[in-house]
């Protein structure tokens, strides 16, 4: 997970002005190896100490294989408000398992703060510490901040030819992408492996230019090249150096040439490169923020779908999770007020449709997994969350809770308005498909493919676990570091889904909200953005 510009603890009481957004940038030096065969897998995790004085998690960085010195490509932007002391605890661990609780893996220490630190040093390093506050024995952890004032972005098309061989007959490269500072290189991109292939063709990516060389096109970038390894021990093949201005002149008919140079091979009598790296589109473009898009006039439509399949136990008993509750509690309800009083502001109608799936209805007693929880196919429609409350409450006593757990007919009922949506060729409408569920998903496979189709329209899906189910299929769905392949093969265009267990929050609504929506704004602007569609109320520039 990834923040997308979300306040610290809320807007502070007081707050009068915009706060101004800050990215920041993280790496280690010289962690602790817990592994014993191989070097620690690190991931950093940024937590706040929000409004009621517990820690939240608020994002987290990829996690990088057999590194004790790692630089993290994915940053973190955050809202930094001048007046307000927001304390923020960075948290480094050694990835051991696939499962979403990072208590199951080792701990390599934390630095806690305050985002006023981190921004008026610029940056800072520190040691790490252990929770009891000792030093955690080796092991430092470098912020850096810069304060988002350019939205400019830099699209690319990068391949590269004739690389060198670095393991019998294959290499499976990558490139890393470097900013100059004036404390030395900072990553700025990581391309993805390209495996045993010495002619590569990245996918097309796109890099901020306060990322990539703050906003000078006559600053200089290094590129390096690098044969991955597993182990973590990736051998460079070759480097280059160049600027923005530079590469900006490449065409796909004429592309700027780079050798790559692996300096200790300059000895060599004959030795010309390492492989030729081809720029064939480097084109900087205006980025529009979220909020450009919010207050420029784009609708936010969401959709909600229950799951009131029989696993979810029977609502007369106090163990379901639908309990029909006298008092009006069960943790379905919970997760429907905790989100969507933090989604309604976003929806000048306040009109939701909410759907239900997994149970059967009346008066047929056939098994539906899109039927609307009022009863009302023409007019699915709820008013406000408190309507949807009202409407799951209503419709639960007349269901039977059956099975199985199938999400791909929401998703694709969804997808079909954002299909029209995307037809219009305008940044005017927004999907977001709020599925609230407890368990294992029974058509895997066609759910995948759903989400590969609907991740190249304008629609983000957001999964809630409720209970404690095994939910590691949802964290597949949920795929940060690499993209969602379709069972035949076909990626996804864009990480489009978000996935929170809820327990994990312990019933604070204000830390559940902060990471249910912590990607939604980023992945609003950058498929818009991808598309060049502007904000509607935005003329023409």
């Amino acid at each position: 997970m990834a923040s997308g510009g979300v306040p610290i603890g809320g807007v502070p009481t007081g707050t009068s002005y915009w706060p101004s957004r800050v990215e920041l940038t993280i790496s280690c030096e010289n962690l602790m190896d817990m592994d014993v065969f191989s070097k620690s897998d690190p991931l950093c995790a940024l937590y706040i100490n929000s409004s009621d004085s517990r820690w939240h998690e608020l994002g987290r960085t990829e996690m990088i294989l057999n590194c004790l010195n790692p630089r993290f490509a994915k940053k973190f932007v955050i809202d930094y408000y001048f007046e307000t002391v927001q304390r923020v605890k960075f948290c480094v661990y050694d990835i051991d398992n696939d499962t979403y609780d990072l208590e199951d893996d080792d701990f390599l220490g934390e630095l806690e703060c305050t985002l006023g630190q981190i921004v008026s040093n610029k940056q800072m390093t520190r040691p790490l510490m252990l929770k009891d506050g000792r030093l955690a024995g080796r092991g430092t952890i470098t912020i850096s901040a810069e304060e988002i004032s350019d939205t400019r972005v830099a699209n690319f098309e990068v391949s590269a030819c004739r690389l060198d061989k670095k393991f019998f007959w294959w290499s499976d490269p990558f490139l890393e992408f470097y900013k100059q500072t004036g404390t030395g290189w900072q990553l700025a991109h990581r391309t993805e492996v390209i495996n045993n292939n010495l002619n590569p063709t990245w996918r097309p990516f796109r890099i901020s230019l306060r990322s990539l060389c703050g906003g000078n096109a006559e600053t200089t970038i290094k590129v390096d090249c690098y044969d991955h390894h597993v182990s973590g021990s990736h051998r460079l093949i070759g480097s280059f150096k160049t600027t923005l201005a530079e590469m900006q002149t490449a065409t796909h008919v004429s592309p700027v040439e780079f050798g790559c140079i692996n300096p200790k091979k300059l000895k060599k009598k004959d030795y010309q490169n390492s492989g030729v790296i081809y720029i064939k589109r480097c084109q900087v473009e205006k980025e529009y923020t979220f909020l450009d898009y919010i207050m420029g006039g784009c609708q936010l439509n969401f959709t909600i779908a229950i799951d009131f399949t029989g696993s979810n136990g029977d609502p007369n008993l106090p163990t379901s999770l639908h309990y029909i509750n006298p008092e009006g509690y069960n943790e379905y309800l919970s997760a429907i007020w905790a989100v969507g009083n933090v989604i309604q502001d976003y929806d000048s109608h306040k009109k939701f449709p909410v759907f239900g799936f997994g149970a059967q209805i009346p008066s047929a007693w056939k098994v539906s997994h899109e039927f609307p929880v009022n009863f009302n196919p023409s007019n699915p429609y709820c008013d406000g969350i408190e309507g949807v409350v009202r409407a799951y409450q209503q419709c639960l006593p007349q269901l039977k809770l059956w099975g199985p757990t199938n999400f791909s007919p929401i998703i694709n009922h969804v997808a079909r308005f954002a299909r029209q949506g995307l037809y219009q060729n305008k940044a005017a409408q927004y999907f977001v498909l709020l599925i609230i569920t407890d368990g294992v998903i029974t058509d895997m496979d066609l759910t995948r493919t759903a989400i590969v189709e609907a991740s190249r329209l304008p629609m983000s899906i957001i999964i809630v676990g409720v209970g404690g189910a095994d939910f590691r299929e949802m964290e597949f769905l949920d795929s940060d570091d690499k993209p969602l392949l379709s069972p035949s093969g076909e990626a996804a265009a864009r990480d489009i889904v978000q996935f929170v267990p809820f327990r994990s929050f312990c019933g604070n609504s204000v830390a559940l909200t902060h990471s249910v929506l912590a990607e939604l704004p980023e992945q609003v602007s950058s498929f818009f953005n991808s598309y060049k569609l502007k904000p509607p109320n935005i003329n023409s520039e």
